[in-house]
């Protein structure tokens, strides 16, 4: 499980949008759709820090991210 209730909102965000759409998420999407009271630059950086505990994976540079199996099983 993410360290932090920020992080933990995040994915939850992360992981709910990605089940919805099947996309990989932005920071934007996030910042636009949930109410987490973040810029999409703060959003960025959390996302980067779940994607470094393996949370989360970013198929390439422009991508939004996706949830790994890990990803899912915190969510749950």
């Amino acid at each position: 499980m993410p360290a932090g209730f920020r992080a933990r909102r995040i994915l939850f965000a992360t992981v709910t949008e990605y089940v919805a759409t099947g996309k990989p998420v932005s920071s934007r999407k996030l910042a636009r759709r949930y109410d987490l009271k973040l810029s999409p630059a703060s959003i960025r950086n959390v996302l980067g820090d779940l994607e470094e505990e393996g949370f989360l994976i970013q198929p390439h540079t422009s991508a939004g991210r996706i949830p790994t199996d890990q990803g899912f099983r915190a969510f749950v």
